[in-house]
């Protein structure tokens, strides 16, 4: 399986972007099925010296954390979340906790969310429920700011904020219909609103609402660059916005084939989970330009950076797809 290096003319300016130019030859491999593969555990060598590994994990992967030496995946399939060694991927745990969505790591505990309980979980590294604490129905993404837990609740149209040390809440703040993913600016919270085209701007210290901004069609995933925000639209085909984290300006937008889900930054450039097309964008932050485009395993939603690979949850396959480019950049 090679990489796919993707020429695209769009540009980024004005706050417009022009449609990309797809390749012919990459048209004539998707309408051949070459976007899906079958990766074997040991991993499927690309253009040398990249690769991709894939590792079994329990049914239906969606989220991950990373708590600095191993990957957490949580699985709504099976109510249960997995813990692999980040080096070689080798299973450390499987832990049956109920049907997890997201989580997140704090320095000292995994969290997660319980998409059919009003609830959120503590969990120590050995696996184990250390501390339950109630948000209300549906809740979604979590986020760690680097002292509190936010928790985006679909079912309450809100983002709820949590003491991490002992999970008592400090705040209940409004947002758009049905809050999806949450990312942090260093000062502000952003928070995707699934049904409204929108995304909402909080400042992180009291939860004011300091603005909401257009999205697209279902923002799902969102992340920081270090300068703006990046919202992926989860429809077919999709796009990407940027927007400016200052004020909220809208600095560009890109199409994608399929449907983006979540959202990676690697302090260089946007890895982006193309849900339909089973694949993953590696996308310049300046440019807005597809770098290469990385055939996975079926159903790409989760997605995060480990310092050195990225990881994504194809939630079909019930694998995690381990990407590890010869320069990350």
């Amino acid at each position: 399986m090679k990489t796919t290096k993707t020429r695209n003319a769009a540009l980024w300016a004005r706050g417009e972007s022009r449609l990309s130019i797809v390749p012919a030859i990459f048209s004539i491999l998707l309408s051949l099925g070459l976007s899906t593969v079958t990766l074997p555990a040991k991993g499927q060598q690309l253009d040398k010296p990249d690769t991709i590994q894939s590792f079994e994990v329990n049914s239906s992967p969606y989220g991950m954390a990373f708590d600095g030496e191993n990957i957490w995946v949580t699985s709504a399939g099976s109510g249960s979340i997995d813990k692999l060694r980040a080096s070689d991927g080798t299973l450390l745990g499987h832990f049956n906790v109920g049907s997890t969505v997201y989580a997140t790591f704090d320095g000292t505990y995994i969290w997660i969310s319980m998409y059919h309980k009003p609830e959120v979980e503590r969990l120590r590294l050995a696996g184990s429920v250390e501390l339950v604490a109630g948000v209300g129905k549906h809740p979604r993404a979590l986020l760690f700011d680097g002292t509190n837990i936010w928790v985006a609740i679909a079912g309450t149209d809100s983002v709820k904020k949590l003491r991490a040390s002992d999970g008592v809440t400090l705040g209940t703040f409004a947002v758009g219909h049905a809050p999806e993913g949450l990312a942090f600016d260093g000062a502000n919270i952003w928070v995707t609103n699934f049904r409204d085209r929108t995304v909402t701007k909080l400042r992180a210290s009291d939860g004011t609402a300091l603005g909401t901004f257009a999205a697209g069609s279902h923002p799902d995933g969102i992340i920081f660059d270090g300068a703006n925000i990046w919202v992926a639209n989860d429809t077919t085909p999709g796009t990407l916005t940027k927007l400016r984290a200052s004020d909220g300006a809208l600095l560009g937008t890109r199409k994608i084939r399929g449907a983006p889900k979540h959202l990676a930054f690697d302090g260089t450039d946007i890895w982006v989970t193309v849900n339909s097309a089973n694949a993953v964008d590696q996308i310049g932050t300046a440019t807005g330009l597809i770098k290469h485009t990385y055939t996975v395993e079926s159903g790409p939603t989760g997605i995060l950076f480990d310092g050195t690979s990225i990881w994504v949850a194809c939630s079909l396959a019930n694998t995690v797809n381990k990407i590890t480019p010869a320069r990350i950049n």
